[in-house]
């Protein structure tokens, strides 16, 4: 259920890096205005998980997943139906502050209920979520476009978020364990107590700049693959089914390779991987359509294999009795990190007279440097958490 509910979180932030293609030519916008449109999100969805984390360990955790993804459709509601750039800048940060609390949820539910042998192996089949939307969600979003325009995919993602909230209501049992463990206190307090306590710190500082890679290089993949790459905008759907189908079957493998030879060693595979893919994938021209699923698809690898540990790592941090908090701070700083460099790609990437985008690999090292300093990071948090 969780992961069927992350699903349609992750397409309806994922979504956008395809109909780039379709919105900057049809609302008539350019880079740096689709940059804000992709922070506008994450800006609206970081203030709010800092609001809300002075409360998220004061209700039972089902309730509190409900409110927010009933807020999270009417947003998405309100971008189905959007005329102007200036109203769908409006809808996502409505969207954003609803549907950014969700994620930090989900990663407290998951953390109460699955031990840290497990974890990982937990967190690599949540992520298929991630997968799944590039296989369905993303192409048939594509192929709605392509028919309807491009409100469609965002009147799917209603459509289906809608049957999952039902299979919450119904299936999903109350989530009020750390109630017992919390001392009653305000939620000013709560979250000071939380911000303020310092092994805390260095977590948050390592989770703003894990999301820095996605945020800057995946709302202009779209664009980039069709005017730099030169492939045709309807082989698009393909390329994300190819990929996705791949992940699929990658997230689950990380996951269990992340528990058994250790989360960290694991990470430091997929931040290897991934420096040496974006230097690829960053520089190349017009290329023919199976090299750039190939690459597309290693890159995944490389992404699955630094986002699942890491996630699998940092639950360990927090006490129980703070653990909605810690998620939604942490959560926070990683979607306000990421609207700052989305708003950043918005301002290096220039889009040519054909339409191709320059200085992209420009980002690219940019990228590579923010995966240098996480795993630097990273190796400091590993060494407070004995794996075994």
């Amino acid at each position: 259920m969780l992961a069927f509910l992350q699903f349609t979180i992750i397409l309806d932030f994922m979504i956008l890096s395809p109909l780039g293609a379709f919105l900057m030519p049809a609302l008539k916008i350019n880079p740096h205005q689709f940059g804000l449109v992709v922070s506008g999100y994450a800006f609206s969805a970081g203030i709010s998980g800092f609001l809300a984390a002075g409360f998220a360990d004061k209700f039972d955790r089902k309730k509190l997943l409900l409110f927010f993804y009933s807020g999270f459709i009417l947003g998405t509601i309100l971008c189905a139906s959007a005329p102007t750039y200036e109203f769908l800048l409006m809808a996502r940060i409505i969207t954003g502050i609803f549907g950014g609390v969700i994620g930090s949820i989900i990663f407290a539910i998951i953390t109460d209920l699955f031990p840290f042998q497990k974890r990982g192996q937990v967190m690599g089949f949540i992520q298929t979520a991630f997968a799944s939307s590039q296989v369905m969600g993303i192409p048939l979003g594509l192929y709605f476009s392509t028919i309807w325009g491009w409100h469609a995919p965002f009147v799917m993602i209603v459509l289906v978020a809608a049957v999952a909230g039902i299979f919450i209501v119904i299936y999903l049992k109350p989530i009020d364990g750390h109630l017992k463990l919390n001392i009653e206190r305000k939620a000013s307090r709560h979250l000071i107590e939380t911000i303020t306590t310092p092994r805390y710190l260095q977590a948050f500082a390592t989770t703003a700049l894990l999301s820095t890679g996605g945020f800057m290089l995946m709302p202009f993949g779209s664009a980039f693959t069709v005017h730099n790459m030169g492939i045709p905008i309807a082989k698009l759907p393909l390329i994300y089914m190819v990929t996705g189908c791949c992940a699929i079957l990658i997230g689950p493998l990380v996951g269990k390779a992340s528990d058994r030879f250790g989360k960290f060693n694991t990470f430091i595979f997929g931040s290897a991987l991934s420096i040496i893919m974006v230097l690829i994938y960053t520089r190349m021209g017009v290329t023919p359509l199976p090299l750039v699923m190939l690459v597309n698809v290693v890159l995944f690898v490389g992404i699955f294999s630094r986002m699942i540990p890491s996630q699998a790592l940092i639950s360990a941090i927090p006490e129980p009795k703070s653990r909605g908090s810690f998620m939604s701070v942490s959560s926070s700083l990683q979607q306000i990190s990421g609207g700052v460099a989305s708003a950043l790609a918005g301002f290096i990437v220039v889009e040519n007279i054909d339409g191709s985008l320059l200085r992209f690999d420009v980002l690219g090292d940019c990228v590579i440097g923010a995966t240098l300093i996480t795993l630097v990071l990273m190796y400091f948090i590993h060494k407070k958490i004995p794996e075994r």
